[in-house]
C-alpha cells in the first residue's frame, strides 16, 4: 500500500490575508493624515481611501475618529513607552548606561519619525479636544513621566546620581528632545528652517551635559 504523502501546511487565502493586515493599513494611513493636517481637518473617508477600503470598512475596525487617533496613538506611541519600562525593569548595571540608551531609543523609534508629529497635533488642538487631551496625558505623558522618573531614583537609590528634585528633573530631560520634535515636525516639513545640527547629536551633547550634572562625584580630598 502506498505512503501517503506529508500534508503540507494549507496556504492562508489571501483574502484571509488581506484581512488581518487591514487594521495596520488603516493606522499607518490615518497616521499620515493626522500628521499632515491634525485632527480636526482629517477625514474618516481620507484614511479609507488611502488605505484601500470603504469607510463603512473603516468603521468597522474603528467606530469614530476618535476612536481611530486613539489606536494611531498606542500603536505609534504608547507600545514604546510599555517596552521601555520592560527594558528599565529587566536593566542590570550603569544607570547612566541605562539612561542614555532610552532617551537615545525613544528618538529613534518616535521622535525621528512621523509618528513624532502625533505631539505638535496634541500641543496644537488639545484645548479643542479636551477629552482626547486626557487621553493623550494618561497613556503618553504620565507614563513617560513615570519611565524617566523610574531611571533617575534608581541612580539616586543606588548612589551613581546626585539627589535631584525628581519631577524637576524629569522635565529638563524631556524639553530638549520635545523641543527637536516639534520644530522638524513644524518648520522641518515645510523646510523653513536654517542649517540645523543634526537631532541625534544634539541629543548626544544634551545627554552628556545631564549625566556631567546627575553623576555623583567623590568629596574633594
Amino acid at each position: 500500500m502506498p505512503k501517503s504523502s506529508p500534508s503540507r501546511p494549507t496556504a492562508q487565502p489571501a483574502r484571509q490575508r488581506r484581512k488581518e493586515a487591514r487594521p495596520q493599513e488603516l493606522l499607518a494611513a490615518a497616521l499620515e493624515f493626522f500628521v499632515e493636517k491634525g485632527f480636526a481637518a482629517t477625514r474618516a473617508e481620507e484614511v479609507a481611501a488611502r488605505a484601500g477600503v470603504s469607510k463603512g470598512t473603516l468603521y468597522l475596525y474603528y467606530p469614530s475618529k476618535e476612536e481611530l487617533f486613539k489606536a494611531v496613538v498606542r500603536e505609534s506611541l504608547a507600545v514604546h513607552i510599555a517596552e521601555g519600562h520592560e527594558v528599565v525593569a529587566q536593566h542590570r548595571g550603569s544607570v547612566a548606561d541605562l539612561l542614555r540608551f532610552v532617551m537615545t531609543e525613544w528618538w529613534r523609534r518616535v521622535g525621528q519619525g512621523a509618528a513624532g508629529g502625533i505631539c505638535k497635533i496634541m500641543i496644537a488642538e488639545a484645548r479643542n479636544f479636551p477629552e482626547l487631551a486626557q487621553f493623550y496625558v494618561d497613556e503618553v505623558i504620565a507614563p513617560s513621566h513615570r519611565l524617566l522618573g523610574s531611571v533617575l531614583q534608581r541612580g539616586m537609590d543606588s548612589g551613581e546620581f546626585r539627589q535631584l528634585p525628581l519631577a524637576e528633573t524629569v522635565q529638563v530631560l524631556i524639553a530638549p528632545v520635545l523641543q527637536q520634535t516639534l520644530f522638524l515636525s513644524a518648520f522641518g516639513a515645510c523646510h523653513l528652517l536654517p542649517p540645523w545640527p543634526e537631532p541625534m547629536a544634539v541629543l548626544e551633547v544634551q545627554m552628556d551635559l545631564m549625566l556631567e550634572g546627575l553623576l555623583q562625584r567623590p568629596p574633594p580630598v
